[in-house]
């Protein structure tokens, strides 16, 4: 595991908010850092179901018996399930060489709350905090709970014997057996989906209840203050009945947000920003999922819904500057533009209900944080690693950071450290090599040959099984999720036929002749026959890499090639066709973003920086 290099080639991210007080009182606060991994997706693949008589398949080159999704399922899903069990242990080992006690996890710790998973969770977390006297710090994302209530629910897509699609569920389903030769069904309740209760019982050493070491806990709904705090009043002021709002005149819903103070002079504030809105007018009090949407949607229904943490980030944020601490937030959903400024040209090329337009936040979203005291902020939800600016009208700045997945490329986890009051360094490690990743590989070996024997829709490339390390399986991953699901989901089929088959060579000519295209490339010693060499899928999957990994990709893609990408987007702006100056622009701006692998905040003077890697 090492940091990445930033490429010669820069145009000149849980979520965690930091607030830096401006007066001197208390001592100064230096080099404390706190690791955020976010969106971990953590499936316990060794774990075994207590109320089935089902151990999963036995792995041939291991002789463990394993739980796993199937390929298939992995290269049509933004996240990998089953290979980032291999990173997140190989993300706690890295920070336990680095000597870091903080851990915050901002949000989708889970995949969709099942029992099995989390309790796996739960015990590794218990182990290296005994063994390493490590705090972990959680949060809720939309995966963890899915609905705020636990309900049946089951995926068909695990993989069985000989390669084929399992299913297993929590509910008996009669029309699913003995159907076009399937796997007879594995009924059992530890793979249903978890509700705030359940989620944060499990999960409760984790923040989301006082602890004894705790020097202060706090929710948005308890009535004492720091002054007169006590163990035993967060103790009775934490029973989760306390802890929710109305969302409408029948229905109440949790709110697991919490502050703590774990050491002297730091809060923690942990937001959780999962609103899950009625899809229907209801006359009665309801559990039932179906009458309610899932959460992805974050701060934009935390303005319609949850407006009462507003005032409770604001009040804290005044405290934290009256008692001289460093207030540190988190949560899971992202509160600036994460594409770079380029989501209104992306609406009009993609349409709005595509690219995941819709998760992008309101521009009100981070004023109103701003305002409310909120400087710097860490996010999770889009598996992206980014950093975005914004300036409220009343001068008040937030810096946006999103942190990556480590079940997607870029797999990475990101290191703050509080160098002082007002400076802080944000450093992200990515995950290159994971102890263990291919050792599930035989198995898919044998879903590949059923699939291909029996014909299957959508086969996936084998080649994948070539990969050397986590890194390059990561990426093998996205270039086959572009394939098999981003271009038929999200782009228009008149464009990709046209554009994918085109040469960079096609691409650069289409706007002036050859001639003066020769002149050009003469100016800045770029060879007319590399341009020869790749196509427009080429630069589509290269554009999914930045829009992912930002910085971290510049290293993964040759400087000659974004030198042509950069060339043949100057080209393209001048072409007539409209959607290839669309394209162009969205491609430029999604190359020229801030500072999101290696570098420094500076709240005194509102600025950003980078550092060498």
């Amino acid at each position: 595991m090492s940091m990445r290099s930033i490429g010669k080639f820069l145009c000149v991210f849980p979520l965690i908010f930091i607030c830096s007080c401006s007066n001197n009182k208390g001592k100064e606060l230096a080099n404390v850092k706190i690791a955020f991994i976010a969106d971990a997706h953590f499936q316990d693949i060794y774990a075994h179901f207590e109320d089935a008589d089902y151990k999963g398949i036995e792995n041939p080159k291991t002789g463990d018996f394993v739980n796993i999704r199937t390929m298939n399922a992995q290269l049509q899903s933004t996240r990998i399930f089953n290979e980032n069990y291999f990173a997140f242990i190989e993300a706690l080992d890295d920070i336990v060489a680095r000597g870091i006690k903080y851990v915050a996890l901002p949000g989708d710790f889970s995949d969709d709350g099942q029992p099995i998973h989390v309790k796996g969770l739960r015990k590794i977390l218990d182990q290296y905090a005994k063994d390493h006297d490590i705090l972990f710090f959680a949060t809720t994302g939309n995966h963890d709970p899915v609905k705020p209530f636990a309900h049946d629910a089951g995926k068909t897509d695990f993989l069985g014997k000989g390669g084929r699609e399992q299913i297993i569920t929590s509910v008996e389903d009669k029309n699913s057996a003995d159907v076009d030769g399937r796997l007879k069904p594995i009924i059992t309740s530890e793979i249903q989906k978890w509700g705030y209760k359940d989620i944060l019982n499990e999960m409760s050493a984790f923040g989301f209840y006082p602890q004894k070491d705790y020097i202060y806990w706090e929710t948005p709904f308890t009535k004492y203050t720091y002054d007169n705090y006590s163990y035993n009043k967060a103790e009775r002021a934490s029973v989760l009945d306390q802890r929710t709002y109305a969302i409408d005149a029948f229905n109440k819903q949790p709110d697991a947000s919490y502050l703590v103070e774990p050491v002297e002079g730091v809060w923690l504030l942990a937001i959780d920003a999962n609103v899950y809105m009625p899809n229907k007018e209801l006359t009665k009090v309801s559990n039932d999922p179906k009458d309610f949407s899932g959460a992805s949607i974050g701060y934009n229904n935390v303005l319609l819904q949850k407006t009462h943490l507003i005032a409770w980030v604001k009040k804290v944020a005044e405290l934290a500057k009256k008692k001289a601490k460093v207030l540190v937030a988190f949560s899971h959903y992202p509160m600036v533009d994460f594409n770079d400024d380029a989501s209104e040209e992306m609406k009009q090329f993609f349409g709005p209900g595509k690219m995941q337009l819709h998760r992008v936040p309101k521009e009100e979203v981070a004023s109103i944080f701003a305002d409310a005291g909120i400087q710097i902020h860490f996010g999770g939800h889009m598996h992206i690693n980014d950093t975005g600016v914004r300036k409220s009208k009343e001068g008040n700045t937030l810096f946006n950071i999103q942190t990556p997945s480590l079940a997607a490329y870029a797999p990475a986890y990101k290191i703050l450290t509080i160098k002082s009051r007002s400076v802080f360094e944000i450093e992200t490690v990515v995950v290159e090599k994971a102890k263990n990743f291919n050792s599930l590989f035989s198995l898919y070996e044998q879903e590949h040959k059923f699939r291909q024997r029996t014909g299957a829709k959508l086969n996936w490339n084998k080649a994948i099984l070539t990969s050397k390390n986590y890194m390059e399986f990561t990426q093998w991953h996205l270039k086959e999720l572009v394939r098999l699901r981003f271009l038929p989901e999200d782009w228009s089929k008149e464009f990709t036929e046209e554009f994918i088959s085109k040469t960079g060579f096609d691409l650069l000519t289409l706007s002036e002749n050859l001639n003066a295209v020769k002149t050009q490339l003469s100016s800045k010693e770029v060879v007319l026959d590399d341009f020869r060499s790749w196509t427009g899928f080429d630069m589509i999957y290269d554009f999914y890499r930045i829009r992912s990994a930002d910085e971290l990709a510049f290293s993964d893609i040759a400087e000659s090639r974004l030198l042509q990408y950069k060339m043949v987007c100057q080209q393209l702006k001048k072409s007539t066709n409209v959607n290839y100056r669309i394209w162009a622009e969205i491609f430029d701006k999604s190359s020229k973003g801030k500072p999101s692998d290696h570098f420094k905040i500076d709240l005194n003077t509102d600025s950003i920086s980078r550092l060498s890697p």
